[in-house]
């Protein structure tokens, strides 16, 4: 059953791509992240409420540190969506594992072993191959900024991992990292135009978020019910479908070496998934 709700949370994830990209003709990125994160918001307290949870939380300074890394992450990949082939800015963006391996290796400062090296070399040999035709395409810029994405998604995920091991609660994190990227990504929006919303407007924000909160949810019945190593390496699952939704909506078509770079991306953040070390609470 873990397995089954990884792919589904991929379905929905590629959907949530999908929308990202239809909302880019009426807001800008930074509005598509407010109205994702508020929404999301609305739904995570209103569980909150109706079981009596606290939000009092003793780690306040890292669930800030989460936030921020997580909003800007979020804000990087959502420009890169707009601008890049789906499936490309995807893959990007699922890097973060490559990261994320490296930086448990730091922060537990464990030494690093040649299967595990070899695994994240694998990956950014990939990204070096999915980036080459991009680079054809003058978009050198959104390409690397796919790869920050990816690695303040990775910093992102590490906290996350920190916050576990101090005791907090899934539903906490995911409101606090709400609330924070709700009023970052609004303060952002105010600054910049606020575009009306428009009945198609309406249509695509609440399939975006819907189908990010539906995803989310998906994901963690996945890591609850099921094997981490499954689960994590089924998440690339949403670069699948992102690569079919491209195509048929799109036309989004990658050349060969795009498609290895792709591969070896995945192959690489399975590998890293599987070789990183182990900690309790992770």
């Amino acid at each position: 059953m873990g397995a089954l709700w990884m792919l589904v949370a991929g379905f929905l994830f590629g959907w949530m791509g999908v929308f990202v990209k239809l909302g880019a003709e009426y807001f800008s990125h930074i509005e598509l992240v407010f109205y994702r994160s508020f929404l999301g918001l609305l739904m995570i307290y209103a569980v909150i409420r109706q079981q009596g949870l606290s939000l009092s939380t003793h780690h306040l300074k890292q669930h800030l540190w989460r936030g921020v890394s997580g909003t800007i992450a979020l804000m990087l990949y959502f420009y890169c969506i707009t601008v890049l082939p789906l499936a490309t800015a995807v893959t990007l963006n699922y890097t973060a594992p490559l990261y994320l391996s490296i930086l448990t290796m730091l922060a537990f400062k464990e030494h690093f072993r040649p299967a595990l090296s070899s695994a994240i070399l694998l990956g950014f040999c990939g990204v070096i191959l999915l980036l080459h035709p991009t680079l054809a395409q003058d978009q050198l810029i959104p390409g690397l900024i796919g790869l920050i994405s990816g690695l303040l998604a990775g910093i992102a995920y590490l906290n996350v991992r920190q916050l576990g091991l101090r005791g907090e609660p899934e539903w906490r994190v995911v409101f606090y990292f709400s609330l924070i990227a709700a009023i970052s990504s609004g303060i952002g929006m105010l600054l910049g135009t606020v575009h009306p919303i428009t009945a198609p407007g309406l249509f695509i924000l609440l399939g975006l978020g819907s189908t990010a909160t539906l995803a989310q949810l998906a994901m963690t019945r996945a890591y609850r019910t099921g094997k981490m190593l499954v689960a994590g390496s089924l998440s690339y699952s949403t670069v699948i479908f992102a690569s079919i939704f491209g195509m048929i909506l799109w036309g989004e078509a990658l050349p060969l070496m795009g498609w290895i770079g792709m591969g070896l991306i995945i192959a690489g953040g399975v590998l890293s998934l599987k070789l990183a070390p182990k900690h309790s609470g992770t």
